[in-house]
């Protein structure tokens, strides 16, 4: 099996590597992932500018470019052999909630989906993560149920860990994504040179974290494992819109 692994962290970030190493185990193991952390470019492609590739060992590439880009160029042309699977992480910090819809491991995760390759996204949830080889087991207990039993071609999944020991997990959960209160407001600032300068405000607290969340499960010592679409249309409210444009 040949295992394509990507990040929004960067390609050095200590996570893609214990993920790499994981997942050797079961296939050859290809690294393609941006030069710099590019965290929160959930899907976006580089169309104006051209992407460099940089062969930093035997089997892992550093592209200037978003994860989307790493993993679009992996595919589509930079391997010689197409990847049987897409795996993206492990990322420093839970991918819960909203977070999905910015993400750019879920991105990678997402792109891989969209060119055909069964994928999945691997988060720790903790931004100084001591448990990286817990999350690694969890992906490549992922990746051998994948093999065994594929999912359909329109769903990727979205895989939290907790950050603990792997004998401390109290298991697994299937969640659906909870919802946070509006993001706190932009912050204002003057640069040097009294121009103004913002920051974008921290996320908004939890507002729908009830027991079936991803950050219920989390939070209660689960792995979560929640399905996402790659089809966007609401096909159930198709109907509803001919009403309403009628």
């Amino acid at each position: 099996m040949r295992i394509l692994v990507s990040n929004d962290d960067g390609y050095r970030a200590p996570g893609i590597e214990v993920l790499a190493q994981s997942l050797a185990a079961l296939g050859s193991v290809t690294v393609v992932a941006p030069d710099h952390n590019r965290s929160a470019t959930s899907n976006a492609l580089t169309l104006y500018n051209p992407l460099r590739v940089h062969r930093e060992e035997q089997d892992v590439y550093a592209v200037n470019g978003t994860p989307a880009d790493c993993v679009h160029l992996a595919i589509t042309g930079l391997l010689d052999e197409t990847p049987d699977m897409v795996v993206s992480g492990i990322n420093n910090g839970a991918n819960m909630g909203e977070d999905v819809i910015y993400s750019g491991t879920v991105g990678a995760a997402m792109e891989g989906r969209y060119l055909g390759s069964p994928s999945l996204a691997v988060s720790i949830a903790a931004f100084d993560p001591q448990h990286y080889a817990t999350a690694a087991r969890v992906a490549s207990e992922v990746v051998q149920r994948l093999v065994d039993k594929p999912l359909p071609a329109d769903l990727l999944l979205n895989v939290n860990v907790p950050d603990m020991a792997y004998e401390a997990l109290k298991g697994w959960r299937v969640t659906r994504c909870g919802y946070r209160h509006q993001s706190e407001p932009v912050i204002h600032d003057r640069d040097p040179r009294g121009r103004d300068m913002y920051w974008i405000g921290s996320p908004g607290a939890q507002a729908d974290a009830g027991e079936g969340t991803d950050f219920w499960a989390v939070e209660q010592g689960y792995v979560s494992i929640t399905p996402l679409r790659i089809e966007m249309t609401d096909r159930e409210r198709l109907s509803t819109i001919e009403e309403w444009l009628a």
